[in-house]
């Protein structure tokens, strides 16, 4: 089975330091867990894939989706997608949900990501750089709203979430521009 945590990327695995909470059941009917990703979900095209969660852990009150690309050269990974106060009773994001800062859903907050906008950003690393890994992790959360300035960074909303997360799955993909 392969793993987000391989030798071929270059980056290190962002969530090694914030614990092992449960997991729970996290797919795509646009891909599949350690494929490359299709060039749609990539930018300049900026279409989100279709994610679904269930088996949430109990007392989930929220959700929040992050895409992280912890391979790219800045010391810090880069932030492609923050989104969170996803009502615990929404088990799905439909391909293209990013393409709204609110995800098509009341209350949901999207943060700027690294690139600047608050819409969902698809993959795309520097040229010849390496194969860079694109982490899409649910975080289950014990709140019904993070009290977060939408103008924070996504790395304030992990912060955030390293305090109240109950359980987190992540789905990856990975892309490569030779």
């Amino acid at each position: 089975m392969t793993t987000y945590n391989e030798p071929r990327f270059p980056g290190p695995d962002p969530y090694e330091a914030l614990g092992n909470p449960p997991t729970f059941a996290l797919a795509s009917t646009d891909f599949v867990d350690g494929d490359e990703l299709e060039e749609k979900f990539r930018a300049p095209s900026n279409i989100s894939p279709q994610l679904e969660w269930s088996h949430l852990p109990e007392g989930t009150k929220s959700l929040a989706v992050t895409l992280l690309d912890p391979d790219a050269p800045t010391g810090a990974g880069f932030w492609h997608w923050a989104a969170f106060n996803i009502p615990a009773d929404v088990t799905e994001l439909p391909q293209g949900a990013g393409s709204s800062a609110d995800l098509g859903i009341e209350g949901v907050v999207s943060l700027k990501h690294d690139g600047g906008q608050r819409e969902y950003y698809g993959p795309q690393p520097p040229a010849g750089h390496a194969p860079h890994r694109y982490l899409f992790a649910v975080h289950a959360l014990d709140v019904e709203t993070l009290d977060i300035d939408p103008d924070a960074s996504p790395t304030v909303l992990g912060f955030n979430l390293y305090f109240h997360t109950l359980g987190r799955s992540i789905l990856w993909g990975w892309y490569e521009q030779k």
